[in-house]
């Protein structure tokens, strides 16, 4: 199997060089960027697995890139994983609600960089885990193999984390799930980071899927259901 290819777009060259030292230990294929304006050009070049993205870039910061990205057909469902001394949590929503799939805080432990990049690759290919190739429900068909979702004929571009949290409420339609529980289950996080993470792609996931967005439910003071159709 190929190593997994990351592109760390750091202006800060201790940092950029820690990351890739300790990514490299680990068996990644690692490629470093000062500024986010070169992102698309290098994506156009290389295939690339998952971006470690700095929000305090020169000229065209992190959110910036991220939200350039997510508008790209091509690329609106790459991994992204924001990487920050901006520690407010105003920033994290910000990051979250452009479609950001995590958000670290500098100083950071490069072991814990490590640890919730392979979470998020692996969340972005957990067809082994998957029951069936084809949920469906009412207007809305999710192609799980292809990581393709469609409301009737429109295809709709998801991240890696929106398309997980929507495969995980349409396998348990009609069972309502804790904020706590999605946490744990799609971002493999305990319940002490921050529900708010879950209610900000909840949020997103219903704006993408328009009209079919509705059966996506607020039970509240618990969590979220989807809509049982019978």
């Amino acid at each position: 199997m190929s190593a997994k290819k990351i592109l760390i777009v750091e202006d800060d060259p201790h940092i950029s060089k820690l990351v890739k030292y300790n990514f490299e230990k680990e068996g990644f294929d690692c490629h470093v960027l000062e500024s986010g304006e070169e992102v698309l050009r290098v994506l156009d070049r290389y295939s690339i697995d998952l971006i470690i993205l700095d929000i305090m870039l020169p000229k065209m910061n992190g959110f910036e890139v991220c939200k350039e990205l997510r508008q790209h057909p091509k690329y609106a469902g790459l991994p992204i994983i924001m990487l920050t001394a901006r520690g407010e949590e105003v920033d994290r929503i910000v990051g979250l609600e452009i479609g950001a799939d995590d958000y670290i805080v500098k100083p950071f432990s490069p072991r814990e960089l490590l640890l919730r990049t392979k979470a998020v690759l692996r969340r972005g290919r957990n067809e082994e885990i998957l029951e069936k190739d084809i949920l469906e429900a009412g207007n809305l068909r999710i192609d799980l193999p292809r990581h393709k979702v469609m409301v009737g004929k429109k295809e709709i571009n998801l991240t890696s984390m929106e398309f997980n949290l929507l495969v995980t409420l349409i396998q348990r339609q009609g069972r309502v799930q804790s904020r706590e529980a999605l946490l744990n289950d799609v971002w493999e996080m305990s319940a002490d980071v921050t529900t708010r993470t879950v209610d900000t792609h909840i949020k997103r996931l219903r704006q993408k899927l328009g009209k079919v967005g509705s059966l996506i439910e607020t039970v509240r003071g618990f969590g979220y259901r989807f809509a049982d159709e019978g």
